[in-house]
């Protein structure tokens, strides 16, 4: 099974099967092993105890099996361990490459509903809170069930009466789990979660927007949302301590050991004071009493981080069945270059329409640009033309062929895009210019540099193209915008879309796009979104959008500079 096809964690977790049978075997053998130190020196113990002499073979041998255990259950605990791990960062690793690849192919307006860290709180720290399920819980619950049920077969065989009264502090901390796992504890335990997820979006928003904060004097406000999230963090997490504290105590209690060993005592003196049991019995209690409590108590203290992975998969199971945009089974071949747009509707709340029946066509060779105020569906629109967003009603074609038809790789194998928000990776300056084209020539990669007017800049870097962006330079908002023009070009594709290229222009930055605009290259089909005049200077169509609707189509000299700003 590939990363791609993963719906769910479970089946991601499928193939590793045979790897979790063995870390379970492997527990077993060291939970057995280790039961057999206890079990002879109890032995040795009773045969001491016991009137006459001791046979000095059977200590001999007892000692030996005793050893013997000891050796066995370290070797087969660290071999289970090791596998263990091993195996959760192999999980964790494919679980993350799963949700990497979902989430590149869910819509874009999913990420619009979400809370600014959400995404990255299912693949990082949601991923990781899995991690005493796949590398501890096994052992945990092999020695929570194996270990008492030989301790409990051996110590009946001894005298099950005491064996009863041993159980009786586990059958109280059993009793006490149910309290954990009410509703109300599951509410509380979401609203922890919800919380902190508050917190770290304040953090996330304060630090992007540090310097519009700085400049504008908003310090104090930030802060507050901050404090005010930490607060509200505190009520709930103090709300759930003092819920859950009495019931943890009572547990911590009920399985500690002088409990256990004052429970086994109590129960054997009131046998061997009516002469019912010897007194060298009661010794296989006291030291096996404390091991039938301990994995119990163990598998307690993980509770809450058992509890916390449970959500934490509910989490990641939610992202991994979102729906995907839908991709055709065998994608479609456009005619030509030319996009045409019908009757196309699209709005993010259903009262509230962005786009409301749009009609456009794009003819290949031209370049048709889309004015208009802000908020009118400019961005909306060459959203929907990356598939980032399916439109409500309508139809968007490439080539006659509607984009549901086309397929995503064949999309953006045609169509190139700069969008006005540029990500520059933590890369080489080659590598981000190459990003469409994996196995471009350097020589090919400068040209584009030189085309957006941005070769002489990275030529002035530490090292040039090889440079590593984000750690031996930056770039500026311009050059970002410039690098991102680059990337397109080297592209080449038959149909380049500019979505505010010149958002964050510097002089060097507005001429490489009018360089490319003029630049008229056969049968490309372009269409740039820009508020600047002087940006569209070039175009054959100018198209203003107002409302969401199209309130004039017309060629350049007959707009009025007014309506262009």
């Amino acid at each position: 099974m590939t990363v791609a096809a993963a719906g769910s964690p479970e089946l991601v977790l499928r193939p590793h099967l045979p790897a979790f049978a063995a870390v379970v075997l492997l527990r077993i053998v060291a939970a057995v092993a280790g039961l057999a130190p206890l079990l002879a020196v109890a032995e040795i113990g009773r045969a001491l105890l016991a009137p006459g002499p001791a046979d000095a073979g059977h200590l001999r041998s007892l000692v030996l099996l005793g050893a013997a255990g000891l050796l066995v259950r370290l070797a087969a605990t660290a071999a289970s361990s090791a596998v263990a791990h091993l195996l959760d960062l192999r999980v964790q690793l494919e679980l993350r490459r799963a949700l990497a690849v979902h989430l590149g192919r869910v819509p874009l307006g999913w990420f619009a509903d979400r809370r600014s860290n959400e995404p990255a709180q299912v693949v990082g720290p949601d991923v990781a809170a899995l991690h005493p399920v796949t590398a501890h819980a096994p052992a945990e619950l092999v020695s929570a069930f194996v270990v008492p049920l030989i301790s409990l077969s051996y110590l009946f065989a001894v005298d099950w009466r005491l064996t009863l009264i041993t159980l009786i502090p586990v059958f109280a901390a059993v009793a006490l789990v149910p309290l954990l796992m009410t509703p109300a504890r599951t509410r509380e335990q979401a609203e922890f979660d919800a919380a902190l997820g508050r917190i770290a979006d304040a953090v996330v928003e304060f630090v992007r927007g540090i310097a519009v904060v700085k400049t504008f004097g908003g310090a104090g406000r930030a802060h507050r949302r901050f404090t005010d999230a930490a607060d509200a963090f505190v009520a709930v997490f103090l709300r759930w301590v003092r819920a859950v504290a009495a019931v943890a105590a009572g547990m911590q209690l009920a399985l500690a050991p002088p409990v256990v060993l004052l429970t086994v005592l109590a129960g054997g003196a009131a046998f061997v004071a009516n002469g019912s049991m010897a007194p060298a019995d009661i010794l296989p209690f006291l030291l096996l009493g404390i091991g039938l409590t301990a994995p119990v108590a163990a598998l307690g203290h993980g509770f809450d981080d058992l509890t916390a992975a449970g959500r934490a998969l509910d989490r990641i199971r939610a992202v991994l069945a979102v729906p995907p945009l839908p991709e055709p089974d065998r994608s479609s071949l456009p005619a030509d270059n030319r996009i045409e747009l019908r009757g196309v509707r699209f709005g993010y709340e259903p009262e509230h329409e962005v786009l409301r029946g749009v009609d456009l066509v794009l003819e290949p060779g031209t370049v048709t640009a889309v004015t208009g105020p802000s908020g009118s569906g400019k961005s909306t629109l060459v959203q929907l033309l990356a598939r980032f967003l399916e439109p409500t009603a309508g139809t968007i074609t490439l080539g006659g062929v509607g984009l549901r038809d086309l397929g995503s790789a064949e999309l953006y194998r045609r169509v190139s895009f700069v969008f006005q928000d540029v990500r520059v990776l933590r890369a080489s300056v080659a590598e981000n210019i190459a990003l469409a084209v994996p196995d471009a020539s350097r020589a090919a990669i400068e040209r584009a540099a030189a085309a957006a007017r941005l070769h002489r800049r990275i030529l002035a870097l530490p090292r040039g193209y090889d440079t590593v962006l984000g750690a031996e330079a930056q770039l500026s908002g311009g050059e970002a915008q410039r690098l991102a023009l680059a990337r397109a070009l080297l592209a080449d594709a038959p149909v380049l879309v500019l979505d505010e290229a010149t958002a964050f222009a510097d002089p060097r930055t507005e001429r490489a796009v009018r360089d490319v605009l003029a630049a008229r290259s056969g049968a490309r089909t372009v269409l740039v979104i820009a508020h600047r005049p002087e940006t569209v200077a070039a175009a054959d169509t100018v198209v203003a959008l107002a409302d969401g609707r199209i309130a004039s189509r017309d060629t350049l000299e007959a707009v009025a500079v007014e309506e262009l700003r």
